[in-house]
């Protein structure tokens, strides 16, 4: 394992400590265990609070993108964990400016029991909480059983228009609409190249040949839907667009939010190739592209591969999306 590291223990608490101090004037850390990050100014009187949480590895997903105009505050667990009860309760409590709370977070077991007791705890203090779980990745589960599926990059989408929403004083029931009208139209995949290595086990998440590639891997290394040699970048990209677009019911006329993102070790340079290749199809179709993203927006710690989200848009979606934000790693 080569890691820039101290002690693989150490790795979270350390990464927090980094953050922290080199965007103190937006985030501070909270909690018994430090394992809280919240937006520096505190909560805002009389707006809605969104609250996230899950395993570290993944930045910007999920602290990261606590700030203004989306998240309030985050859970945050170990790598590729999800946080604890505690802390789950602590991020709402430090995100309520007294208009209610949304939780907003990724469909994953542990993630989903840990926020569902804090939201039972705390409404019993007489917290008003809403509850919004992202399951966007279409590699992990058929249609027909779309709860089953995992939320991946999607969650971007929904933090962001969940977020300006509450910016602009929606209630709490109008942001919990708003994001679950986000989570309900993303669809993801992704593919890997590389594995993945956790600190604190020392070894890769899995074990794959020089000349193969994973089709639909999910981001802690879940298997995909194939694998075999690799192919072109056109293929790729065209393969997953066909898993993709029959579920966005796209037509001519309509307009995509595109989020093409690298899963750590992947450069700029291939994604803007991937986004070369989807900008023709879509154009093809007569689709338009709106507000595209290409970067590193939901990562894998180092793990070599790509992931393609679409969210088909109407005028209110669009224009949540274009309005302001502001975090650490992503100014709109």
């Amino acid at each position: 394992m080569k890691k820039i590291l101290n002690r693989p223990a150490d790795y979270v608490d350390e990464t927090l400590d980094g953050l922290v101090a080199a965007h103190s004037d937006q985030l501070r850390r909270l909690g018994e265990d430090g394992r809280v990050v919240a937006r520096s100014r505190g909560a805002i009187p009389g707006k809605v609070g969104i609250v996230t949480g899950g395993g570290s590895g993944h930045l910007p997903v999920f602290l990261g993108y606590v700030g203004e105009g989306l998240l309030d505050a985050c859970a945050v667990g170990n790598v590729f964990a999800g946080p604890r009860v505690s802390d789950c309760q602590e991020a709402m409590r430090a995100a309520d400016g007294g208009a209610g709370v949304l939780q907003l977070y990724g469909n994953y077991g542990g993630d989903r029991m840990n926020f569902e007791m804090a939201r039972e705890m705390l409404e019993l203090e007489g917290m008003q909480v809403a509850s919004v779980r992202v399951a966007d990745d279409v590699a992990s589960a058929p249609v027909a059983e779309r709860q089953k599926r995992r939320g991946v990059a999607g969650m971007v989408f929904a933090f962001k228009v969940a977020g300006a929403m509450a910016a602009a004083g929606g209630s709490l029931a109008e942001v919990t609409k708003v994001a679950e009208k986000a989570a309900l139209a993303c669809r993801s995949i992704g593919v890997a190249l590389t594995p993945c290595v956790i600190p604190e086990s020392g070894k890769a998440s899995f074990e794959i040949a020089a000349d193969e590639v994973e089709f639909g891997m999910g981001i802690h290394g879940e298997p995909g839907i194939w694998r075999g040699k690799l192919k072109t970048a056109d293929a790729l990209t065209d393969e997953m667009l066909e898993r993709l677009l029959p579920e966005c019911n796209l037509g001519h006329g309509d307009r995509v939010a595109v989020l093409v993102n690298s899963l750590g070790a992947t450069p700029h340079e291939e994604l803007y190739i991937m986004y070369r290749r989807i900008a023709q199809t879509l154009a093809d179709k007569g689709i338009t592209p709106v507000l595209p993203l290409v970067g590193r927006y939901a990562t894998s710690m180092e793990m070599a591969g790509a992931s393609l989200t679409l969210m088909p848009v109407d005028a209110e979606l669009e224009a949540l999306l274009a309005a302001p934000a502001n975090c650490p790693f992503w100014k709109v």
